[in-house]
């Protein structure tokens, strides 16, 4: 059956829209959520669908962030499928709840619309945010278009329910970029999801009156390590869960989307950008110039941050001559997140090229086509023997870059 035939429609939306409309299609039985731009348009049309009786769902005001991720834990607790959303301060503000949330192996789905920190205040967007929950024990996909976003909703729950991996998840959509801009979207058929995402099923991590037991628990130091090797393990298994979730929802949609990386003109590309999120639908365009002008290049979009591809991008550094890592963030004193972990995972490959790191659009800032043929040409001119800098800033307003 083609894809055209499962879509109920084609509609005009946002992407904070399309992850509601995911949401919905997964029939989650909780939703708690604080507003915060750019997050809130997604929170607010989940409240519609629900007061217009086309969610079951029990929607929870709270007061906070932290209560937000403490509602819906605590929904998961008595086996509920949920959902949550965030961006930014919020998102700090969910920290510890984070934490609680993962090594309890609750498998809760949220969004967080990826908005910088302050100081200074700002409310565009930057990874900053995330990237400061990477180490928090959840899955972390980041999206580049509203068809994705959407996608990927879905196949979120079905990952993060996997009883090898049961680890929530973090889908990532650029603040405003993405956030609030437009295009058209398919919205796949309920009947098709209800086939795909089955009803949540918590096995035995899950409160029974009938049946008590503790969740949440406390341990000594001598159990301590044997949590952390399960979620490490649980991390592993995702790997596998995210590349059949990836291959069955395209045999049932019509719709692939590369699992944990995707590669665009990588055949034979002699170098490559990595990125994350939106900033890839630019590089493509890049990419198709600089093919027509006869350079080998090619681009890697990392979907996934957690579990960390270390696999893939080994084997691309063993193909190619040079590499460029794009990130939107900066861990200050050392260089971006995805440049440090790529660079660790090159360390394995034999013949591993030189790379270079791009810090670029830093709180909302453009990164333009123009900016990105120049990253190109000096990944070219990098791997050609000339000194660069390692870590460069992209469109600095007080220097020429």
């Amino acid at each position: 059956m083609s894809s055209e035939a499962l879509e109920t429609k084609r509609a005009f939306m946002s992407a904070n829209d399309a992850v509601s409309y995911g949401v919905r299609l997964c029939r989650p039985g909780v939703i708690a959520a604080y507003p915060i731009t750019p997050q809130t348009s997604v929170v607010e049309k989940l409240s519609e669908f629900i007061a217009g009786g086309e969610m079951n769902c029990q929607f929870i005001n709270v007061e906070s962030e932290h209560s937000a991720m403490a509602a819906v834990m605590g929904a998961a607790m008595m086996g509920c499928r949920t959902f949550t959303a965030s961006s930014s301060q919020g998102l700090m503000y969910m920290c510890e709840m984070l934490h609680y949330v993962s090594g309890s192996r609750f498998p809760i789905v949220m969004m967080n619309a990826n908005r910088t920190l302050a100081a200074p205040w700002n409310i565009f967007g930057d990874h900053r945010d995330s990237m400061a929950m990477r180490d928090a024990g959840w899955l972390q996909v980041y999206v580049e278009n509203g068809q994705e976003a959407i996608d990927t909703v879905i196949q979120a729950y079905r990952i993060a329910e996997d009883a090898a991996v049961r680890t929530p998840a973090m889908i990532c959509l650029d603040g405003f970029v993405l956030t609030h801009t437009y295009e058209v979207v398919s919205i796949p058929g309920q009947r098709e999801v209800d086939a795909f995402l089955p009803p949540y099923e918590p096995g035995e991590n899950v409160l029974d009156l009938a049946n008590p037991r503790s969740l949440c628990i406390s341990v000594a130091p001598e159990w301590q390590t044997e949590f952390r090797y399960q979620q490490q393990e649980a991390m592993a298994a995702a790997r596998g869960a995210i590349a059949r979730a990836d291959a069955e929802f395209a045999a049932a949609f019509g719709r692939r989307w590369g699992g944990m990386v995707e590669e665009y003109r990588c055949e034979d590309a002699e170098y490559v950008l990595l990125g994350l999120g939106s900033v890839m639908g630019t590089t493509r365009i890049v990419v198709d110039k600089l093919r027509a002008e006869g350079l080998k290049v090619g681009l890697v979009k990392v979907r996934y941050f957690r579990p960390f591809p270390n696999g893939e991008i080994a084997a691309i550094g063993r193909r190619v001559k040079g590499i460029g890592v794009i990130d939107r963030d900066v861990s200050f004193g050392n260089a971006g997140a995805l440049y440090t972990e790529a660079k660790a995972a090159l360390y394995s490959a034999e013949g591993s090229p030189p790379t270079i790191n791009f810090i670029a659009g830093l709180s909302g800032r453009d990164i333009t086509k123009e900016h990105i043929e120049t990253m190109y040409r000096k990944v070219i001119a990098l791997a050609g023997g000339q000194d660069e800098r390692e870590v460069q800033f992209a469109g600095l307003r007080w220097e020429e870059w």
